[in-house]
């Protein structure tokens, strides 16, 4: 059974893994489909994400799609051949915020191919995988797995659209076009956004943001561009970068709200904090999501607009071509890991 496994900085390999057996209260699943993340590239790059570092080897992934194999012990669910998607966090529903309603921010989750914590919780991208089986959501009909591997991306959109409040009618600001910049696009068009402006530094990064729905393309770094609004009543921020965080802030108007999706660099990030008080700006984070892959997989199956957002799907043994396109955001929005049939 083939696996991708990091290992270190610029350590990725495909693997012979060892077949799962399906625990008590598990399902194995037939992975098809793995969606390279962000998150996914920094394991890559760097051995670790912000303060997350590899200690151990681990398979990546968390956006996987596939087909249920088998179920172990107590276990229940789609029957053996559904097609379903995979929700990747596992909380604990016993702390404070999963008594809360807020199982995104579990202080003790689990949470797949992540190093979070030790032994690191191995991810999704093997041809076949045990998870919980309560992780497990059926595929509507007409809904492929293909397009189905965007539930995962398309939930964090959606979660970060929630934290922003009600954007009916509105004008929304999204810095950053990555692949979750596009799928925040998507989110806010469905939410009845009147109008989005996205702003990035590459023309790609843009014409996939329009391919979402975006209204308005701006050039970050043309500050003369004329698309660039003078205020907007919500900003987005999703580049991880602090100037987009800095342009969310001083585009936003007076008591409007900006969301900081992006995952800044580690340590000390300066921002216009001044703002935040001089005109009572809202400041929020959105990590994750919970309930919103459910809502995510309907969008799916409504959409198909959202195909054009996979930009390539490369077999699992050229993983690290794969990785290296995920990278260039000059060429690709999403691309996808293929496991085969």
């Amino acid at each position: 059974m083939r696996g991708c496994v990091i290992h270190g900085a610029d350590d990725l390999r495909v693997e012979d893994l060892p077949e799962p057996v399906a625990g008590p209260g598990q399902a194995v699943v037939a992975v098809r489909y793995g969606g390279v993340c962000g998150s996914d590239l920094h394991y890559w790059r760097h051995g670790g994400v912000g303060d997350f570092l590899l200690h151990e080897p681990m398979v990546l992934g968390h956006e996987v799609v596939g087909t249920v194999v088998s179920y172990g012990r107590g276990a229940d669910g789609p029957a053996p051949g559904t097609a379903v998607a995979v929700h990747p966090a596992t909380p604990c529903g016993a702390c404070p915020e999963c008594l809360d309603g807020r199982a995104n921010v579990c202080r003790d989750t689990r949470y797949l191919g992540s190093a979070a914590r030790t032994p690191h919780v191995q991810g999704g991208f093997a041809a076949r995988i045990a998870v919980p089986a309560d992780q497990l959501r059926a595929l509507p009909e007409g809904l492929g797995l293909r397009r189905a591997a965007l539930a995962e991306p398309l939930s964090v959109a959606l979660h970060a659209v929630r934290r922003a409040g009600p954007v009916e009618g509105k004008h929304v600001l999204v810095t950053g076009a990555g692949p979750i910049g596009a799928l925040v696009v998507a989110a806010l068009r469905a939410a009845g956004a009147a109008a989005v402006t996205v702003t990035d530094l590459l023309p790609r990064a843009l014409e996939f943001a329009a391919s979402a729905g975006a209204t308005t393309l701006v050039r970050a770094d043309e500050p003369a561009d004329p698309g660039r609004p003078d205020e907007v009543d919500t900003a987005i921020e999703a580049s991880g970068a602090a100037a987009g965080l800095d342009t969310c802030l001083r585009l936003v108007r007076r008591g409007g709200t900006v969301v900081q999706l992006g995952m800044l660099p580690p340590g000390m990030s300066p921002f216009a904090g001044n703002l935040v008080v001089s005109r009572e700006i809202e400041l929020r984070g959105a990590l994750r999501f919970d309930a919103e892959f459910d809502e995510a997989i309907e969008l799916l199956a409504r959409e198909a607009s959202f195909d054009a957002l996979v930009s390539a799907v490369v077999p699992v043994e050229r993983a690290v071509e794969a990785f290296a396109l995920a990278a260039d955001r000059s060429q690709s929005c999403k691309v996808l890991l293929d496991f085969g049939g």
